[in-house]
This record gives C-alpha cells, sequence and structure tokens, in this order.
C-alpha cells in the first residue's frame, strides 16, 4: 500500500473510529484499526466484535493495500503531527508514516487476521437526516439503564412506521420517547445497545446530510457516503411502555425552563442523600423546596400559569434536570397526573414529538 492523505481528514476518521477499538487481551488483534485502499479512497475500520465502523476518506492511492496497526499509537502520532499532508506505505507489516519533516515506522499486523465487519444485505428501511438522529438520539440515551440486570431496558427501542420514527428508553424511573417524521419502507422495531447510542451520537454529529438505516435479523447498520456503523442489537421484547404514558393530566403548569432549571439545581444542593426535591404549585407560583438534616433546607420559587387544580409531588431532581436538558423550548409544560403517578414534562409546543415522564418519589 502506498498512499498520501489529509492529516485534518485522516485525524476526523480516527478520532471516530478509535472509539470502538476494544482493549483486549485475549483478541490482541482488537487492538488495531484496519487501514484498506477501496474504490479509489482509503478505509479506516474497528470493531469490537459488537460495533464496527467504517470511515471512508480521499486519498492519492500510488499502491493498493492493506494494513492492521496499533489503533492507540497509530491515532496519538496523527493527532500531533503538525503536517498537511502525510504519506503512508506498507512494507513486510510495518507502516510508514512520513511527510517532509517526520519520519516513522509502526509495527502493524497482517489483515488476515482482522475480524471482518459484515455487511447487511437487506434493502435500506429509511433514510434520516443525521441532525434529526442526532438529536433523538442525544434526547434518548440518559435515560437508558445502565445495569444490564434487564437487558432490554439496557438499549434504546426504535421503531420504525409507514410515516415516522420512535425513539423510546426508560430505566423505570423515567421514561422518555422522541417522534420524529420519516417515511419507512417497512414496519419493525429495534433495541440497539446503549453503547451503540453513545458511538452514534458522535458519528451523527460529524455527518452531513443523510443516514440510511439498514435493519437484518440481529443487526443494524447506519451509513453515509463516507461512514459506516454496524452493530448487534439486545435480543429481546421490550416492555410495552406505553401504558405508563397517561392519557389524561389532573393539572397542568407553563413555566420557564431555565428558571425552573437554576433553582432546581439551588434546591438540588439541600436534597437528601434519595436527591429528593418537592414542587408544589398554585395559580401562579412553582415553588421547589429540599431538606437536608446535615445541610439545612432551602425553598425556592418561580413564576407559572396553573390550570386546574393545585398539586405537590417529590421526585430525584437529577432526572428532572435530565429531563429539562433535552427539552428544545424556552417554556415547557409540566403535567400533574395524579398521586403515585408520573410527572410529565413537555415542550410547550406540542409538534417537537417529545414526552418525557419522572415516577415520584413515594411517601416522601
Amino acid at each position: 500500500m502506498k498512499v498520501s492523505v489529509n492529516q485534518k481528514n485522516l485525524k476526523k476518521a480516527l478520532s471516530l473510529v478509535e472509539r470502538v477499538v476494544a482493549r483486549n487481551v485475549a483478541l490482541p488483534i482488537l487492538n488495531n484499526i484496519l487501514l484498506k485502499t477501496e474504490n479509489g479512497r482509503l478505509k479506516i475500520s474497528a470493531t469490537n466484535l459488537e460495533i464496527g465502523i467504517n470511515y471512508l476518506i480521499g486519498a492519492k492511492i500510488d499502491e493498493v493495500g492493506d494494513i492492521a496497526v496499533p489503533a492507540r499509537i497509530f491515532a496519538d502520532f496523527v493527532n500531533h503531527v503538525q503536517e498537511d499532508v502525510l504519506n503512508l506505505t506498507t512494507k513486510n507489516n510495518t507502516l510508514l508514516v512520513h511527510s517532509k519533516k517526520y519520519k516513522t515506522n509502526i509495527l502493524g499486523f497482517d489483515t488476515k487476521e482482522y475480524p471482518i465487519i459484515p455487511k447487511i444485505k437487506d434493502s435500506a428501511i429509511c433514510v434520516v437526516s443525521a441532525q434529526q438522529l442526532q438529536t433523538a438520539l442525544a434526547t434518548t440515551v440518559d435515560s437508558i439503564a445502565v445495569s444490564e440486570t434487564r437487558m432490554e431496558l439496557s438499549g434504546l427501542y426504535i421503531r420504525f412506521t409507514p410515516k415516522k420514527l420512535i425513539f423510546a428508553a426508560t430505566d423505570s424511573f423515567r421514561l422518555v420517547e422522541k417522534v420524529i417524521p420519516v417515511e419507512c419502507t417497512r414496519e419493525t422495531s429495534i433495541i440497539l445497545p446503549r453503547s451503540t447510542v453513545v458511538e452514534l451520537v458522535k458519528v451523527a454529529g460529524e455527518v452531513e446530510g443523510d443516514i440510511t438505516i439498514h435493519v437484518s435479523d440481529n443487526q443494524v447498520a447506519f451509513s453515509s457516503d463516507d461512514c459506516e456503523l454496524v452493530s448487534r442489537l439486545i435480543d429481546g421484547k421490550y416492555p410495552e411502555y406505553q401504558r405508563v404514558i397517561p392519557e389524561k393530566f389532573i393539572s397542568k403548569a407553563l413555566v420557564s425552563k431555565n428558571d425552573l432549571d437554576t433553582n432546581t439545581r439551588l434546591a438540588g444542593l439541600f436534597s437528601s442523600s434519595i436527591s429528593d426535591i418537592k414542587l408544589s404549585c398554585d395559580t401562579k407560583t412553582l415553588y421547589i423546596a429540599a431538606k437536608n438534616s446535615d445541610r439545612g433546607e432551602a425553598h425556592v420559587e418561580i413564576d407559572s400559569v396553573l390550570k386546574n387544580d393545585p398539586f405537590d409531588i417529590s421526585l430525584n431532581y437529577h432526572y428532572l434536570l435530565d429531563g429539562l436538558k433535552i427539552m428544545p423550548t424556552d417554556k415547557i409544560v409540566i403535567e400533574f397526573t395524579g398521586s403515585g403517578s408520573p410527572l410529565v414534562l413537555k415542550p410547550a409546543e406540542d409538534q417537537q414529538g417529545l414526552i418525557y415522564l419522572i415516577m415520584p418519589l413515594r411517601g416522601q
């Protein structure tokens, strides 16, 4: 292999691909990145056997070829090089990297040992803009369960319907659903592992234009002109979360998102070991209170507009802050759905296709 590439383009590709490289003692080859010439471009690939990423960059190719090189060493070197163009040449499983000021040899491996990142042959199920996909993923990722006690909850539920994509996540303490209008070729649903969602947020943030989604029985692929991410899926049945979403509310309040965020953080300084705060709402004011036997207590208030009866509820303030973070509007709606029932947060404009639920703390 003998190619010349732009340092900035190579650095960008490595920053995304290197993230999925496994620190694997049993299979040392997984600690490497695969470099391969393909259709007039340089393909940079990495996999940890659960997620695989291919990234294509423009290159001047004098000789085709491939090599696997240690991800950490290669990425660190490229990141610190201050040259516009890097020349990459392979010889006897060694990668020679040179430019006007640099000349480096990096010991590599035979690519025959490198795992193949599978290609999904099923036809595309939908095409979505990278920005829409990233927004939906970033909105839901924090609500995915970190524990793998219930495997299905440790992933993001995505449902493909003829006219929309539905994203949902819950860890049993809060639940979020995000809907975006997209035409899909068939109806199906998948559970995407949390680790994949985290990486896909980064990838979608770097992609311009559209992302095409392919789904098979146990894998999914997200691809653009330059990048492709392939992931295994979680096998299981996602709970019927829609049953938890209240159909009606008893009372609802309109408040400033920033005011509620700021004062929730303030009250949270005085919460107890279970991070509890109490919200109480009357006609024109939302009160936030917290009490800690070791620190003291706080009582703050913000302006609100209440519809129907006053209410109060105790909840984990961290979950409230997570919900406020994903609201895309300056004003939000808080819906009280009854004692022991979830508190609902929504953007002030309904067309945002977003709903966030927080389960109340009992006995508070």
